[in-house]
């Protein structure tokens, strides 16, 4: 992007003749990392945005539509996680929301990209600024070998990352999922982005044609956050015990005072799906 420029256009799906356009008044930094081009702009109607590889990744007018609902929906659900895992998330929204749950002690988090959590430190510090929390811990490892490692370990994972290509591609593979399943204690929950029902069909039935095998209990549910390409984005729900809706914990949910999106009733609603959807999960 050269100065005299003052959109950016993300070409997700250019070949179907889609494409999104943003007005931004400038490129606050630019640089390449070990693995993938990461950008920070500054928009006229959404504030700061970080890309990754030219695909936004979140913007600080509606990042929290995300975050929240990846987070709160699992903890408001396990009744009494104290261990919790994000593998990605270098841009520290997810652990912000984890905070707001006191009984959780420890946060550990695998952001293969240190680079994208020095970038958002510095650009980004009402999310990353949660990194400095005693509670939690960082590695800038491969979060697909990482897990491998870890057996029986945690209340709740979360997998906060980007799309199925790049460094992200394997988090979209059975075999993640079956290591996920073995790091989870008896009565753990996994949660991860899973695209959108309107543009990504393929990738959520691949999911579940696994995910049904692992997990006793498994289902999708999404947000809405307008600066993604549909204005939707889905998430994996997988649990070895607790069902998102029958073990759903009211009373947690509204303990929750500091939100903008979640709450007890964008919980249960959020696993409504369009008739075509319902049975992309099987």
């Amino acid at each position: 992007m050269n100065s005299k420029e003052t959109w950016i256009e993300e070409k997700f799906e250019i070949k179907k003749g889609r494409a999104l356009k943003i007005r931004i008044t400038k490129s606050l930094e630019k640089i390449k990392s070990e693995f993938q081009e990461i950008e920070v702009v500054e928009s006229q109607s959404f504030g700061k945005i970080l890309l990754i590889d030219g695909v936004i990744m979140l913007t600080e007018a509606d990042e929290f539509c995300y975050h929240e609902m990846i987070v709160h929906t699992p903890l408001c659900v396990h009744q009494k996680a104290q261990k919790v895992l994000v593998i990605g998330g270098g841009d520290g929204g997810t652990v912000r929301e984890i905070l707001k749950h006191d009984r959780v002690k420890e946060i550990e988090v695998c952001e293969i990209d240190e680079k994208v959590i020095e970038v958002c430190k510095k650009h980004f510090p009402n999310l990353a600024n949660s990194f400095d929390d005693p509670k939690v811990k960082v590695y800038c490892e491969d979060g697909n070998k990482f897990i491998k490692t870890r057996k029986n370990k945690y209340d709740i994972i979360i997998v906060d990352s980007s799309d199925p290509i790049g460094p992200a591609e394997v988090l979209f593979r059975r075999e993640f999922y079956e290591a996920m399943h073995q790091a989870l204690k008896d009565d753990g929950i996994v949660v991860t982005q899973a695209e959108s029902f309107f543009y990504h069909e393929k990738i959520i039935k691949s999911l579940f044609s696994f995910i049904k095998e692992i997990y006793p209990i498994s289902e999708y549910y999404y947000t809405m956050v307008p600066t993604y390409p549909s204005g939707v984005i889905g998430f994996t729900f997988c649990s070895k015990k607790y069902h998102p809706l029958n073990d759903f914990n009211q009373s947690e949910a509204l303990k929750l005072t500091d939100l903008k999106y979640y709450n007890k009733d964008i919980h249960r609603a959020s696993f409504v799906l369009p008739t075509f959807a319902k049975g992309y999960k099987g």
